[in-house]
């Protein structure tokens, strides 16, 4: 199978069903975004191997991102596929359990962080530096998402589910950006006004 098709030499590209959408369409930009999101991830992922991991501590985050990883697939399906196609039975779908997972998560590791009492600047170790950009482009994601949801002819496209796991997504970066360089040795760099 060859990667490429010519087909979107047209500025069009096709949704899973054969629909053809503008690149520019809004639909596209989510999930385009998500995609973004994923890459930022695996590299976050990738910067554990440059980490002094005795306790494993890197190597258990690199896991959980995964999760995320494959949770960010589903959403990306999700979005790339009209329900009136013929394949959106058979996608897998995200469900609440996942939103819950990340609360649980950001439970876990906010337990063995200090209280956040001021604002913090991006940044510490490699990997949490990575995990804060992550954070930022998760944001945009849910923004552009929001705008979506408000779009009438593609309102009922998206499960419900999908906008709460990516607001929580980006508490749940925040938090494990703090959780790494705690374990890393590093202090939160305390924004000064």
């Amino acid at each position: 199978m060859k990667i490429y098709t010519r087909q979107g030499d047209d500025g069009t590209t096709g949704l899973f069903g054969g629909q053809r959408i503008s690149k520019a369409d809004g639909r596209l930009e989510c999930y385009g975004t998500i995609d973004e999101l994923n890459a930022a991830l695996g590299l976050a992922a990738a910067g554990s191997t440059a980490v002094q991991n005795p306790t494993g501590d890197a190597d258990a985050l690199v896991r959980r991102l995964q999760a995320v990883q494959n949770d960010l697939f589903v959403i990306g399906s999700l979005l790339a596929t009209p329900r009136t196609s013929a394949g959106w039975q058979k996608l897998p779908q995200l469900g609440e359990s996942a939103v819950g997972r990340l609360e649980q998560e950001i439970d876990a590791a906010e337990a063995e962080l200090p209280a956040l009492g001021n604002f913090i600047l991006p940044g510490g170790a490699e990997m949490a530096a990575r995990l804060h950009m992550a954070r930022t482009i998760c944001r945009r994601a849910e923004r552009l998402l929001v705008s979506l949801v408000g779009q009438a002819d593609v309102r009922e496209e998206i499960p419900p589910e999908v906008l709460p796991y990516l607001n929580r997504l980006g508490d749940w970066l925040f938090v494990q950006a703090r959780w790494i360089n705690r374990k890393l040795g590093e202090t939160d760099i305390l924004w000064k006004r």
